[in-house]
């Protein structure tokens, strides 16, 4: 495993080992926990290359909030990144991200749609989203990833940089990874070695109480007040925690819902002392999609009818789709090494 601390080093690097293989990017901020091991993990199965960086973004904290003293061990969070087959750790300087204290070098700045990062965590910090979406961009332009993963604990966060990419025509593949939760529940965050041994045990309360209200939903609510009063009361009913907010957004468009009629975002976020935990958990009308890969003729296609028959789902053969296309490039005489015709059609 490298680990390269300038640009200069990070493109030389990328020139030499890069070319022509699949690239997995997992930006942090460091204090590497099992949350970043997943998206790791994720990473290697999913690359030929994996590059982590860790780089604690300035831009994103507020004048009152944790930056010198937010928990860095870049040799912890190394060993942690060569056990996992990482080939790359890029970690910079804020001068080598351009930022600097002098006000005349102030860099330009990504300025995220205002009604994804009004509510939510952008309502208590304002600012924030703006200097993660700057970094992100920076570092999506450094490392030019064919993917870049992302825990869905940062709910907001997730949903932004979505659109962010999709508005900026970065052509790179977001690939979101399951919130990572310790024994209790809780999610693992950076910020978790703050709790004391007390705050630690009441903070379990948090997932409790999102799964109290996914048990009301699965039984019929789908009003967002009575969802989110229960949601509160259980919040604040431990002992020393401020709620900083309790909330039902569309998940795509971060917008406040009344009523859950496909799907909403149940987001919330706690302080126990100047600690700030956020979670998350999303309720769903639909059913479950579930998808059976394999090689041919092992049985994949009667395993899915069975599974679809008795979980009363509906059955699609994804291979007759591809049949389907297959036979339209040829129909319409399209050249089978045109990807940009195929993906035309396929949409």
């Amino acid at each position: 495993m490298r680990l390269l601390q300038t640009i200069a080093g990070l493109r030389a690097y990328l020139a030499q080992e890069s070319q022509g293989k699949t690239l997995g990017l997992v930006p942090t901020m460091g204090a590497l926990h099992q949350g970043h091991e997943r998206l790791i993990e994720t990473a290697r199965a999913e690359n030929e290359l994996v590059v982590v960086s860790i780089f604690v973004n300035p831009l994103q904290f507020g004048p009152q909030e944790d930056l010198d003293r937010y928990p860095q061990n870049l040799e912890g969070d190394c060993g942690v990144c060569d056990r996992l087959g990482v080939d790359l750790v890029f970690a910079p300087s804020a001068a080598e991200m351009g930022i600097t204290a002098n006000p005349l070098d102030q860099p330009t700045l990504i300025q995220p749609p205002a009604a994804m990062v009004a509510g939510l965590c952008g309502k208590q910090r304002p600012g924030h989203f703006q200097g993660v979406a700057t970094i992100v961009v920076q570092l999506l332009n450094l490392v030019q990833p064919s993917r870049a993963y992302f825990g869905r604990k940062d709910a907001q966060q997730l949903a932004m940089i979505r659109r962010l990419v999709a508005d900026l025509k970065i052509p790179v593949e977001i690939r979101p990874c399951a919130i990572v939760r310790e024994p209790s529940g809780l999610a693992y965050s950076s910020r978790n070695q703050y709790l004391t041994p007390s705050q630690r045990e009441q903070a379990a309360q948090l997932w409790q109480s999102l799964q109290a209200a996914q048990a009301a939903f699965s039984q019929g609510q789908t009003q967002s007040r009575p969802l989110l009063d229960q949601v509160r009361r259980r919040l604040e009913a431990i002992p020393d925690v401020v709620v900083d907010y309790v909330e039902l957004v569309d998940p795509g468009q971060l917008t406040p819902l009344d009523e859950i009629e496909t799907a909403g975002l149940l987001a919330i976020a706690v302080r126990f002392g100047s600690t700030r935990l956020i979670d998350n958990i999303t309720l769903r009308q639909r059913r479950p999609i579930i998808a059976i890969d394999g090689p041919a003729g092992v049985g994949k296609s009667t395993v899915t009818q069975w599974f679809a028959k008795n979980l009363n789902l509906l059955y699609l053969d994804t291979g007759a789709m591809y049949r389907a296309i297959t036979w339209q490039v040829l129909n319409l005489g399209i050249d089978v090494n045109d990807g940009v015709a195929i993906a035309e059609l396929a949409s």
